[in-house]
C-alpha cells in the first residue's frame, strides 16, 4: 500500500506484447460498437459533471477528469521497457535493479506513463508519494514524523523537477540515505537539467541514475486513444476513431489534450463526436 500526499492536504494517506495491445484494441472497439448499436448517442456522466439548462442553452458545469492509475490498465511497451525493468516491475526480467546510493530517476515527456508507474512502484513498495508542487518555498515539515506514521518503505516524489525548495529537496534525500530507503523522482527532463540554486543538490542529482521513458509508439498511442475514449464514456464510432488515430499528431499530451476538449464539447452541445465537429473543435490541433 502506498501512501499519497497531495499538495492541498499534505498530511492525508496517502511476442505477448503485441497480444496484448491487439485484444485490448479489440475489446475497446467492441465496446464502442455495441454503444452505437444500441443507439447510445450520449452517457449522462451524473458522478462527473452537471448539466443545467437555460432556454434553448445548455450550460456545463466541469468536473475535474481524474485518470486511472491502476497497474492493471498499464500499458506494457518498448518505450517504457527500460524504466521498468530499473523499477523493478517487468516480471519478465531477471535483473534484480541496483541503485547507486538507493536513488532512481525517471523522465520523459509528458503524457509517456511516468506517474502511471510511479504509482505502481510505490505501491508495491509502500511509499510515501509526494508532488513537486508539496515542497512549497515556505515549507518546513518534520520528514522523520512523515515516515514514521505512514511507515514508509521508500520514497517517490513526482514532478521533482518543478520543486522552488531545494533545502528541503536536499533534506530529504539525506534523510532517505540515512534511513536507508530508496527514493524515486519524476521529471520531464533528466535530473542534470534540473534548476537548482543549491550546488550540493545539483551535484547528487547529477550523480543520480536516470532512465528516460521514450516516446510512444504508434499502437500504444491507438491504444491510449481508445483507453481516454472509454476513460470518459464518450460513445465514438470507428470511422470518428479511424480518423482521429490518422490526423492527431503522435505526442501522447497532445492526444491527451484532444479527447478533454472532445468531451467537453460534446457534453456543452448535447451531442455526439462527429467528424465535423472533431475538425472544428480539433482545428488548432490535427495536422
Amino acid at each position: 500500500m502506498s501512501f499519497i500526499v497531495e499538495p492541498y492536504n499534505i498530511c492525508l494517506l496517502g511476442c505477448i506484447y503485441k497480444v496484448k495491445l491487439v485484444l485490448s484494441h479489440i475489446k475497446l472497439i467492441l465496446l464502442f460498437t455495441v454503444d452505437m448499436f444500441l443507439g447510445k448517442v450520449r452517457i449522462v456522466k451524473h458522478s462527473k459533471k452537471l448539466e443545467l439548462f437555460e432556454t434553448s442553452r445548455q450550460l456545463v458545469l466541469p468536473f475535474v477528469y481524474a485518470p486511472k492509475f491502476h497497474s492493471s490498465q498499464f500499458i506494457n511497451a518498448p518505450s517504457n521497457s527500460v524504466a521498468r525493468v530499473w523499477l523493478g516491475l517487468d516480471v519478465s526480467s531477471k535483473v534484480n535493479p541496483c541503485w547507486p546510493d538507493n536513488r532512481l530517476a525517471i523522465w520523459g515527456e509528458a503524457g509517456t506513463g511516468k506517474t502511471h508507474l510511479l504509482q505502481i512502484w510505490a505501491e508495491k513498495k509502500s511509499a510515501l508519494y509526494l508532488t513537486g508542487s508539496v515542497f512549497d518555498s515556505d515549507l518546513s515539515l518534520n520528514w522523520y514524523d512523515f515516515i514514521e506514521k505512514f511507515k514508509a518503505k521508500a520514497i517517490v516524489i513526482d514532478d521533482a523537477d518543478i520543486i522552488t525548495n531545494s533545502f528541503e529537496m536536499l533534506h530529504l534525500l539525506n534523510i532517505a540515505k540515512e534511513l536507508l530507503l530508496p527514493i524515486v523522482l519524476g521529471g520531464r527532463y533528466p535530473p542534470a537539467r534540473w534548476k537548482f540554486n543549491l550546488p550540493d543538490l545539483a551535484s547528487r542529482l547529477r550523480a543520480m541514475t536516470a532512465v528516460e521513458i521514450e516516446k510512444p509508439e504508434d499502437e500504444l498511442l491507438t491504444i491510449l486513444l481508445l483507453r481516454l475514449i472509454a476513460e470518459r464514456q464518450l460513445v465514438v464510432s470507428t470511422s470518428v476513431i479511424e480518423w482521429l488515430n490518422l490526423y492527431l499528431p503522435r505526442s501522447a499530451s497532445t492526444i491527451r489534450e484532444a479527447v478533454r476538449l472532445l468531451d467537453e464539447a460534446a457534453l456543452s452541445k448535447g451531442s455526439g463526436i462527429t467528424k465535423s465537429l472533431a475538425a472544428i473543435i480539433l482545428k488548432g490541433i490535427i495536422q
